[in-house]
């Protein structure tokens, strides 16, 4: 069982009655954003990319965890429920990322798309952003990489398998947890753990190359239950299972409404 206990006064919120606020039904708002640059290079050695996409800014997904928070608050909006509800949409990423790869200095190297927020979040059904990218890539035959927890994914798979077919093409899922309880806390607004693995066959299925993330396993939250992950992820893609330790960004820590981590992970006692 799980129990909360909040920082800011009030009293202790069970699982049954943690989500019953607005975090359930959230308004969405999205706001266009014309952006003159789409890739965004990196030099960190602690990053395993060189190269990435954002086509959203904020995620619907709305995980407790997640390390992109803080972001938001260069927008002047809060890194907790604004972070799940004002969406920022790069309408013209297409149109920009197909004339940055036209360029003669140009130099090919992996592209990653979700290095900060997820591709395939429910924005990804009404904007098809992340579909109209992946087209540009098939034509460039350029190598591109996705991550995602999101079942929207199995929408490209057409498009992925030709690129995998061209040696072009990779995607990681990752998998919190199986717990259904302790994912509706985690990741209120994304697809279920089984539902993500069923992804995760689909895409085998099409011989397109998946790496499966046990990802974040937050010590004494859901590291318990890893064996059980892995051991429903290697039924599907046997060897392809990888962990991803939790970080927790300082903003994030300082979020105090219901469902944040100050009111959930921070706070979270098992018993």
């Amino acid at each position: 069982m799980f129990r909360f206990y909040c920082r800011d006064g009030e009293p202790h919120i069970t699982p049954e009655t943690a989500f019953t606020r607005s975090r359930l039904h959230p308004t969405m708002h999205y706001h266009s954003e014309q952006t003159r640059s789409i890739i965004t290079r990196n030099q960190s050695p602690d990053i395993p990319f060189d190269q990435s996409i954002n086509p959203y800014r904020g995620c619907e997904h709305g995980c407790i965890y997640c390390y992109a928070r803080p972001s938001h608050a260069y927008r002047d909006f809060s890194p907790g429920l604004d972070f799940e509800t004002e969406i920022f949409v790069k309408h013209n990423a297409p149109e920009v990322l197909r004339k940055s790869l036209s360029k003669p200095t140009y130099r090919c190297w992996v592209i990653t798309i979700r290095a900060n927020t997820d591709p395939y979040q429910p924005a990804k059904a009404r904007f098809r952003l992340t579909r109209q990218m992946l087209t540009i890539f098939h034509d460039f035959q350029h190598p591109v990489s996705l991550i995602t927890k999101s079942c929207l994914v199995e929408r490209d798979i057409d498009l992925l398998a030709e690129l995998s077919a061209a040696e072009s093409c990779s995607v990681s899922v990752s998998v919190t947890t199986l717990d259904a309880l302790l994912k509706r806390i985690l990741e209120p607004h994304a697809a279920s753990g089984r539902a993500r693995v069923e992804t995760i066959r689909k895409l085998s299925d099409a011989r397109i190359p998946v790496t499966v993330m046990a990802a974040p396993m937050i010590p004494k939250i859901n590291d318990h239950g890893l064996e059980d992950t892995f051991g429903a992820q290697e039924r599907q893609v046997p060897g392809s299972a990888g962990t991803l330790c939790f970080i927790c960004p300082w903003r994030s820590l300082r979020c105090s409404r219901p469902g944040s981590l100050s009111t959930s992970l921070n706070v979270l006692i098992m018993s």
